[in-house]
C-alpha cells in the first residue's frame, strides 16, 4: 500500500495520493498558481492518484471526495489557514539540514524533559524554544519530548484535539519552525522526541469520515469515536497511521515518539498493529543509519509492551511507569491518599523501584479487579520513571503543580528519587527549578456547541477525581496565558538553589558507575518503618555500590550502615547541607558525617537524602 498525501517531487511537480475505498470519483481542487480541478485516476486497495505539473511548495488545495464539496486532505502535512482550510504542499527536499553526522544518543542515557510548544515561553512558537536550549543542556537534560504539535483548532491546545496527524501546527511555527527546532537540538546534543495521537482524533475539522471509513463503532474511547484498526476497511487505516511514524523520523529527523494511551488502540488482527508499525520503523533504521525510539503510554501494566514481536510483545524501546509516580507522590504528598486509594504504603514504592510495576496481578479497588502483570527483572532502561507531567499536573485541582503541594525539602526528596532510580528519567517543563504556575487544560475551539461540551466534560471529570474545586475554563484565553513558564524565576532564590539540585542529581547520575546500571537483579531497596527507604545501587561486577537514604518523614530515623566486606562509606551528596537549604541562605541541620564506618549506626535527618559510595 501507498504513502498518502501530497508528495513534492521538485521541478514543480508533486503526486497527490488520497485513500477513499468507497467513493466512485474524487477530484484534486488546486486552488493556486490558478484555479483547477483535476480527476484523479483510481488504484488499486481504494487509492486515488495524480501527478501534476506546475505546482509549487505552498501551493493550496483541497480534495473533492464523489465530487461533493471541498474537503482539506486526510494526510495534509499543512493547515496554515487552520483546520477548516485548504491543505497546503510542503517541499521536504529542499530544507538545508544541518545534523548529517547526528546518530542519536543511547535510550539509557537520555535524561528527557517533557514540554508544551505554546507555554514554554512567551512567543509559544519552536523557535522561541532554541535560546532556552543551551539552558537545558548546561542542567543535564539531553532529550526534550514535545507534546503534540499535529494540527489542532485555533491557536492554543493541549494538542490532543489534533485532526491532522501529517500536518504541524500553524501557531507554533509550521514545518520549518519545527526542522529549525530539531535542527538546534542534535547542533547541541539535544535529541527529539514527539508524542502523537493514533487512539482517536479531535472533533473539529475531522473530515476523516467523508473519505473512508476511519473509525469504528466496535469499540469507544473517552475522546470519541475509535479508530478503525480491525473492522472493515481497516487495511488503509493501519497503513495511514503505521506510515505517521516514518513521515517524522524522515521528514523531521526527529529521534523517538511517544505514543499516548496504546490501551485505547483496539485491534484483534493476527498481525497487531504495534507489530506492523514495529517492522516499519525497523526498516527505516537500516536506510537512516539511526535508531529511532518508540515508547509508550500504557495502562495495561503487561511487559509484553517492551516485549519484542518476535516473543508476542509490542516492540516499544519503553513505557511511562505511572505505579512509580503513584507510589511516590502518596508519599510526599497525604492528600493524595484520598484520590490514589491503592497507594500509600512504603513497600510499594521499594517495588516500584526493584519490579518496576506495583499492580502485577494483585486486586485493586480502584479498578474492581486484579490488574498487571509482573516486571520483576525487566532492564530499567525499558521505563521512564517521573513525579510530575502534563497529566498528573493538568489533572490537578486548580493544575498545580509540586512545587504549590508540598515543601521545599519534599520537593527536593522527590527530584532526587527520579534521578536516583534505575529508570531513564522524565521532568515537565520548570520542574528543574521548581516552578509554581499552573498547567492548566486549554482549548480554542470556534463551534459554541463543542465549547460548552468541553466545559461540561472537563466539571464531569473532576466531578469524578472527587476535586473539592470546579476548574479553570478551558476555553478562556487566560487559562492559557496563566500556563506559560516564568523562566525569569530560575536565576535567584530558592529556584536557583533547585536548579542546582537537579544539576548535582545529573551529574552523579551520569558519572558514578553504581548509577549507570539498569541491571534490576542488582537493585535492592529496604523499607524503614513506612517512614524512609535505602536503595543500593550497584555495577554488574559489584565493584562500585551506593547506598541512597531516604527518609521521607518529619523525624529522625535510625540506620545502621552494611557491614558486609565494606571498609566504609564516603558521602558524596547531603540534601541537608546549607547550599541545598531554600534560597540556599539558610544554615542545614544535622548532617551524617563525610564518612561513615561500616556497620556503624547513625541516624537518618527528617525529610532528608544522603548518598554513599562504598569505601573497599
Amino acid at each position: 500500500m501507498d504513502h498518502i498525501g501530497a508528495a513534492y517531487l521538485g521541478n514543480n511537480k508533486c503526486k497527490f495520493n488520497v485513500w477513499a475505498p468507497e467513493k466512485e470519483t474524487m477530484i484534486l481542487h488546486l486552488l493556486s498558481p490558478k484555479d483547477r480541478k483535476i480527476n484523479m485516476q483510481r488504484h488499486d486497495f481504494g487509492y486515488f492518484k495524480a501527478e501534476v505539473e506546475n505546482v509549487s511548495p505552498g501551493d493550496k488545495y483541497y480534495y473533492m471526495p464523489d465530487g461533493d464539496q471541498d474537503f482539506p486532505d486526510p494526510a495534509s502535512h499543512h493547515q496554515p489557514e487552520g483546520v477548516h482550510g485548504p491543505s497546503a504542499v510542503v517541499d521536504h527536499l529542499s530544507y538545508n539540514w544541518q545534523d548529517t553526522t547526528w546518530r542519536g544518543l543511547p535510550f539509557k542515557d537520555l535524561v528527557l524533559y517533557e514540554l508544551h510548544v505554546g507555554t514554554f515561553s512567551e512567543e509559544g512558537t519552536f523557535e522561541a524554544i532554541i535560546p532556552r536550549l543551551e539552558s537545558l543542556y548546561e542542567t543535564g537534560i539531553n532529550a526534550i519530548e514535545l507534546m503534540p504539535v499535529a494540527q489542532c483548532p485555533g491557536s492554543r491546545n493541549w494538542g490532543y484535539d489534533g485532526v491532522y496527524p501529517f500536518a504541524v501546527q500553524q501557531s507554533y511555527g509550521g514545518p520549518d519552525g519545527l526542522k529549525k527546532l530539531v535542527d538546534a537540538c542534535h547542533a547541541r546534543g539535544i535529541a527529539v522526541f514527539l508524542d502523537v495521537v493514533y487512539n482517536h482524533l479531535g472533533p473539529e475539522g475531522n473530515y476523516f469520515g467523508k473519505f473512508a471509513p476511519y473509525f469504528t463503532d466496535k469499540y469507544s474511547t473517552p475522546w470519541g469515536e475509535a479508530i478503525n484498526f480491525d473492522d472493515a476497511w481497516s487495511d488503509g487505516v493501519r497503513d495511514y497511521f503505521s506510515n505517521n511514524p516514518l513521515h517524522w523520523f524522515e521528514h523531521y529527523h526527529i529521534d523517538g515518539l511517544r505514543l499516548d494511551a496504546i490501551h485505547t488502540v483496539f485491534d484483534k488482527k493476527a498481525i497487531n498493529f504495534w507489530e506492523l508499525t514495529y517492522y516499519k520503523v525497523k526498516q527505516l533504521e537500516q536506510k537512516l543509519g539511526r535508531t529511532l525510539y518508540m515508547t509508550a503510554e500504557s495502562d495495561y501494566n503487561s511487559p509484553k509492551v517492551m516485549k519484542s514481536p518476535e516473543v508476542g510483545g509490542f516492540g516499544f524501546q519503553a513505557q511511562w511507569l505511572d505505579d512509580f509516580h503513584h507510589s511516590l507522590y502518596v508519599l510526599l504528598n497525604e492528600e493524595a491518599k484520598k484520590y490514589y486509594e491503592d497507594f500509600g504504603q512504603m513497600e510499594q514504592l521499594a517495588k516500584a523501584y526493584s519490579d518496576g510495576f506495583v499492580h502485577s496481578g494483585e486486586f485493586v479497588k480502584f479498578r474492581k479487579q486484579r490488574h498487571g502483570a509482573s516486571s520483576a527483572g525487566m532492564s530499567g532502561d525499558k521505563f521512564i520513571a517521573f513525579i510530575q507531567n502534563h497529566d498528573q499536573v493538568g489533572n490537578h485541582v486548580g493544575s498545580l503543580r509540586l512545587s504549590a503541594l508540598v515543601d521545599f525539602e519534599r520537593l527536593k526528596l522527590a527530584a532526587a528519587a527520579v534521578l536516583l532510580a534505575p529508570y531513564v528519567p522524565m521532568l515537565f517543563m520548570g520542574e528543574e527549578y521548581a516552578e509554581d504556575t499552573p498547567f492548566n487544560y486549554f482549548v480554542h475551539h470556534s463551534d459554541e456547541e463543542l465549547i460548552k461540551a468541553v466545559q461540561k466534560g472537563r466539571e464531569e471529570e473532576f466531578a469524578d477525581f472527587h476535586w473539592d474545586a470546579a476548574p479553570p475554563d478551558p476555553q478562556a484565553e487566560q487559562t492559557f496565558l496563566d500556563s506559560k513558564l516564568r523562566w525569569e524565576k530560575r536565576d535567584s532564590g530558592k529556584n536557583k538553589t533547585m536548579l542546582q539540585w537537579h544539576q548535582e542529581l545529573i551529574k552523579l547520575r551520569r558519572t558514578e558507575p553504581a548509577l549507570q546500571c539498569f541491571d534490576k537483579n542488582r537493585i535492592r531497596v529496604y523499607t524503614i518503618n513506612q517512614k524512609g527507604f535505602v536503595l543500593l545501587r550497584q555495577c554488574e561486577n559489584d565493584q562500585e555500590k551506593m547506598l541512597c537514604l531516604f527518609n521521607l518523614s518529619e523525624e529522625a530515623l535510625p540506620y545502621t550502615f552494611p557491614a558486609n566486606e565494606e571498609t566504609g562509606w564516603k558521602k558524596l551528596l547531603d540534601s541537608k547541607q546549607s547550599k541545598w537549604q531554600n534560597g540556599g541562605d539558610k544554615k542545614g541541620t544535622a548532617t551524617l558525617p563525610a564518612q561513615a564506618d561500616s556497620g556503624s549506626n547513625q541516624e537518618l535527618p527528617p525529610l532528608s537524602l544522603t548518598v554513599y559510595r562504598a569505601i573497599k
